[in-house]
């Protein structure tokens, strides 16, 4: 049977690559709003009603305002941050744990994941979840990502005459993205986080750096690649970099245009000072890659379809 799909805000910089991942496919039919109509209520709340699956790649407000506006039954895809650590909402990270793909599956409500958080819980919840992560565990988190993630008014404040070439922000630590990390990988004190932006238009690099002498039990390099290797073992998606393979250099976008997401440990076994990587596309498995393969496992189809 073909599922109808309506993509709500999809002329932005994620809805558009969303779409693009979709089109062709013969067990989709896209419901599609005119120029005219597409910020019209009426319109919307009819095209919410009649999908079957509605992705929403809208402001916070607005994707709350989308959900009241469906009749009860159609199943959602919140590419914002308005439902991430609702109670409600399944969070849309296959890879993260054990059942999680299970609860996507089944899920009438499903978050996707920020991108910056996705590298991020990436990286820290196998650790969590093996023990390593002490109850008074202070995480600091470092990354960069291309501008695309900031949407048009930040790309045409890169592509203009006058445009940026890097800058950090975030320096209040109340970034978006916090409260997700803390709540998906237990943490019981706030991450320093410092995210920025670089002047390339995709690609992120997110790195946690940390003295293996603050971790719980018996931590070295070879645990924790192994705790990394299994956590992952067998995921399409996510990979684990082998240690004889670690380079000087790390791109972060290595993996642009892709639904990848590559894991990399490196540091100094003698001191103990040690830095997890994460390099993904932040418009790919940071954003439309990921809804669409939450798409594919609601749908159930092969996650990767279309990928």
């Amino acid at each position: 049977m073909t599922a109808k799909i309506f993509i709500d805000g999809e002329v932005g910089t994620t809805g558009l690559q969303i779409r693009n991942r979709l089109a062709g496919r013969d067990d989709i039919a896209l419901i599609q709003l005119d120029e005219a109509n597409r910020k019209d209520v009426g319109a919307r709340q009819a095209a919410l009603q009649e999908a079957d699956i509605a992705i929403l790649c809208l402001p916070d407000a607005a994707s709350i305002e989308a959900v009241k506006l469906a009749d009860g039954k159609t199943r959602f895809i919140d590419a914002s941050t308005a439902h991430r650590v609702h109670p409600d909402w399944v969070f849309g990270f296959p890879e993260m744990t054990e059942g999680q793909r299970q609860q996507i599956e089944n899920a009438q409500f499903v978050t996707n994941p920020g991108c910056y958080s996705t590298g991020a819980i990436a990286l820290l919840r196998p650790l969590q979840e093996a023990g390593f992560l002490p109850a008074d565990f202070r995480a600091c988190i470092n990354a960069v990502s291309g501008y695309t993630g900031g949407g048009k008014q930040m790309i045409a404040e890169f592509e203009g005459d006058t445009g940026s070439d890097y800058f950090v922000y975030g320096l209040q630590q109340m970034h978006k993205h916090l409260p997700e990390i803390v709540r998906f990988c237990d943490l019981h004190e706030q991450p320093v986080f410092v995210p920025s932006v670089g002047n390339f238009a995709q690609g992120m690099a997110v790195q946690v750096p940390l003295h293996l002498a603050t971790l719980a039990g018996t931590a070295d390099i070879a645990s924790l690649h192994s705790v990394l290797s299994t956590h992952y073992a067998g995921q399409a998606n996510i990979q684990v970099r082998a240690q004889d393979t670690v380079p000087d250099r790390i791109n972060p976008q290595a993996h642009n245009g892709s639904n990848t997401l590559e894991i990399t440990l490196a540091g100094d076994a003698k001191t103990g000072r040690i830095v997890l990587l994460a390099v993904l596309d932040n418009l790919g498995k940071g954003a439309s890659g990921a809804a669409v393969q939450n798409l594919n496992l609601m749908l159930g189809k092969p996650e990767n379809t279309g990928l």
